[in-house]
């Protein structure tokens, strides 16, 4: 899967679920500055991070990696 895609997947479901990136950040332990280099596509992707994203936001991990924006 390429950056970009994991990337809007992430973001679509941060602001799905009512998350900013600041209070996402700080419920992962992440800085800011993370999170938005994974939401640019422009961080290598991380299984343990994108797990512990997806158990933040409520969603499998599977999910994560397979959502479509309508």
């Amino acid at each position: 899967m390429e950056n970009h895609q994991l990337a809007q997947r992430v973001r679509a479901f941060r602001k799905l679920k009512g998350y900013t990136q600041q209070e996402l950040a700080k419920e992962l332990g992440v800085s800011v500055a993370v999170l938005g280099s994974l939401e640019r596509g422009t961080r290598r992707n991380d299984p343990k991070l994108l797990n512990h994203i997806a158990k933040t936001l409520g969603i499998s991990y599977e999910e994560l990696m397979t959502f479509k924006e309508e």
